[in-house]
């Protein structure tokens, strides 16, 4: 039944999710090191002004203990599995050098060691910061409502299945859950992707984080929170910290049989030289020093710092990529499939076609429109605005409306000189609620409410034409009537992403070959928007199992395919490409499990950014792996030829092994991601003026469900 509404009411806005940033000091391994570097500057000039033992042994041994007595608890529950771990022979190397009298060397091993490990872990608690921050879109509060009938004001996490809340217009839904009472229309693209916002009605679901528009519910909670979509979100970033790349995971293989080679040379250097007549202290000191530089330390740590700083990097830009394993395959990718709706169209509606009906005098284009914005003028709906910003673009004044109505999911009524206009859904404001389709799904004349004036059925009869034409074109068509005639149809369109030219020129470039276009739409559709942003290669009509084809027979061709959807249908090919892009704020479920990174923020421009930011990465990893190779390499044969000094080799090791981890946490800064687009040769969306939107003239205040999307 359409309500009234005689007061403004409109939805509040939600505030920006503030983005909580681990403290440095917060990270257990970050303090340990602190304190292990404070005792060891304390301890230092007193050591060297010759100051006695007893005022810098102490805090050389407590330096020892709080930089090393994790990574030896670590090194010794992986001895108790049989592994040799590498944190182990450092602690060894470190306490041998102590025993030989070298305590300021050792003490200088452990606070370099437990300065890379807390480098490490600050890589990896900023990935998480980074995306949580993002995805912080459901509400904290909800209004949970008693058996009594009384209202109570409750932290979402504390929704159980079974509760029953309500939500008012411009509150976000705070729980995944059925309506059971009320109608409105939620926006839910940060779950579905959706563009337009949906009408929810007894029996229809509603998700977490979702923003409801006009209209009270009443929703069953069915979900716990921690079961919700953006619950499994964050999840999921917490287990992309956890992954390995396959380049780190063959270091890690490699890494225990050259563990294990490396203390039987230890051995060797020391023994060897004794069997020689050397002194017992002399050969103990060079297999310590031997020990320490040949430690490959700066090996391992070579590929994990740039991953998760890229896939930190990326997640500050509202790329969510899941793992570092997903991080290294985006610099594969030589091949890329799009998607078309919701993912080179931004899901913004506009008025792209305004047809009179045939016949009709009163109702040129121009009134046509100027009557439709005037109805819709005090209506917040996406469609709404586009019609009221269709007409200012015309330059017609808006006229006033009276007895402003609304209908979810029908569309809106209102006074406007005189005249009732009436602006919704053809099948809506044409036939009324009950489907009175025939076999072939389009409805006769016969079925018009009011078929007993021959001039309404004539013109609805024309409508109906218009409006399948527009449809069948790709549109969706609003209906307009005035005094219960029909005057017209206008066509809804999602328009181009404005950076969807410059991405697909972007992907072009660097994967050097023009991306593939794989659409359900129709061919006319598909072709005109490929002929925009310059796809040549157009699939079109396609069924989710077609697009699952045409990714096969590019992988079967050596190609790494990259595939971009946005939804549902787009699963299966996201699943058998190489990487699979999800756009969306969240995505639906099946999109987010399906998918190997989501594109958050739906920017478009970000895709070739963020993979020429993994080939950055992939990079840095191979830089990094030089490094610690040359220095590994120099500090031994110094060491097995000449005489290596152990404060020298300590400096050396641990000094690439810091410089390793440093050299990664660079594609932290902001200028690695402005330098990644640069290179994609797009700019992201972040960085281009917004566009300027009169929303105070699409809205008086008034608040109003539009034509059913």
């Amino acid at each position: 039944m359409a309500s009234t509404l005689t007061t403004p009411a409109r939805p509040s806005a939600e505030p920006p999710a503030v983005r909580c940033r681990t403290r440095v000091l917060a990270l257990p391994e970050a303090r340990w090191a602190l304190a292990a570097l404070v005792l060891f500057l304390i301890g230092l000039p007193l050591d060297l002004l010759g100051a006695p033992a007893w005022t810098w042994g102490p805090l050389f041994a407590a330096a020892y203990l709080t930089g090393g007595w994790e990574p030896a608890w670590e090194g010794l529950k992986a001895l108790k599995d049989k592994t040799l771990d590498v944190d182990l022979l450092m602690v060894v190397a470190a306490l041998g050098a102590a025993a030989i009298g070298q305590v300021l060397d050792g003490a200088l091993l452990i606070v370099i060691f437990a300065t890379s490990g807390a480098l490490e872990a600050v890589a990896t608690a900023r990935t998480a910061d980074s995306v949580r921050g993002l995805l912080d879109l459901a509400p904290t509060t909800a209004t949970r409502l008693l058996d009594d009938g009384a209202e109570e004001t409750v932290a979402t996490g504390d929704l159980v299945v079974g509760n029953v809340v309500v939500i008012r217009p411009g509150e976000r839904i705070g729980a995944d859950g059925r309506v059971l009472d009320g109608a409105s229309e939620v926006d839910q693209a940060t779950i579905t992707g959706e563009p337009l916002p949906v009408v929810k009605e007894t029996g229809d679901e509603v998700f977490a984080g979702t923003l409801n528009g006009t209209g009270v519910l009443r929703v069953e909670v069915e979900r716990d929170a921690s079961d919700s979509v953006i619950a499994r979100i964050v999840r999921m970033v917490e287990e992309a910290s956890a992954t390995k790349a396959p380049t780190q995971l063959f270091i890690e293989k490699v890494e225990q049989r050259y563990s294990l080679g490396m203390v039987v040379a230890t051995l060797a250097v020391f023994f060897v030289p004794l069997a020689f007549g050397a002194g017992a202290t002399d050969a103990l000191l060079r297999a310590m020093t031997f020990m320490i530089v040949a430690s490959p330390c700066a090996v391992v740590l070579a590929t994990m710092p740039p991953l998760l700083s890229a896939l930190a990097n990326a997640g500050r830009h509202g790329v969510l990529v899941k793992s570092a394993v997903v991080m290294e395959r985006l610099g594969q990718v030589d091949a890329v499939a799009l998607d078309k709706t919701g993912t080179l169209t931004e899901g913004t509606p506009r008025v792209t076609a305004v047809r009179p009906c045939a016949g009709r005098s009163d109702a040129d284009e121009d009134r046509l429109l100027a009557l439709a914005a005037a109805a819709e003028h005090p209506s917040e709906h996406p469609l709404a605005r586009a019609v009221v910003l269709a007409a200012l673009a015309r330059g017609h004044r808006l006229l006033p409306a009276e007895d402003f109505s609304s209908t979810p999911g029908v569309g809106v009524t209102a006074t406007v000189g005189g005249d009732t206009v009436e602006v919704g859904a053809p099948s809506r404001l044409l036939y009324g609620a009950e489907d009175g389709r025939g076999a072939d799904g389009v409805r006769g004349a016969d079925d018009v409410r009011g078929a007993d004036d021959v001039r309404v059925t004539r013109a609805a009869t024309v409508a109906a034409s218009l409006a399948a034409e527009l449809e069948a074109d790709g549109h969706t068509a609003v209906l307009v009537k005035v005094n219960g005639m029909p005057v017209g149809v206008l066509g809804i369109t999602d328009r181009l992403r404005p950076d969807a030219a410059a991405t697909v020129a972007a992907l072009t470039g660097l994967t050097g070959t023009a991306p593939t276009l794989l659409t359900g739409d129709n061919p006319r559709a598909a072709a005109r928007l490929a002929a925009d942003v310059g796809i040549t290669d157009v699939r079109a009509g396609l069924l989710p199992q077609d697009k699952v084809t045409a990714v096969q027979e590019q992988e079967r061709a050596g190609r790494k395919v990259l595939v971009i959807g946005d939804g549902v249908n787009d699963a299966p090919a996201l699943a058998a490409a190489h990487t699979g892009v999800a756009m969306g704020r969240a995505g639906s479920d099946l999109a987010l499990e399906t998918a190997d990174a989501v594109i958050v923020r739906d920017e478009l421009a970000a895709v070739p950014t963020v993979v020429a930011l993994s080939r950055r990465a992939r990079a840095l990893v191979v830089q990094n792996l030089v490094i610690a190779g040359v220095f590994i390499t120099g500090l031994v044969l110094w060491d097995l030829v000449g005489t290596l000094p152990l404060p020298l080799g300590v400096l050396g090791h641990e000094g690439s092994t810091v410089l390793v981890g440093l050299n990664g946490l660079r594609l932290l800064r902001e200028a690695a991601w402005q330098r990644a687009a640069a290179t994609a040769g797009t700019t992201s969306a972040e960085t281009l003026p917004a566009e300027s939107l009169p929303a105070e003239t699409a809205s008086t205040g008034t608040t109003s469900t539009g034509p059913a999307s």
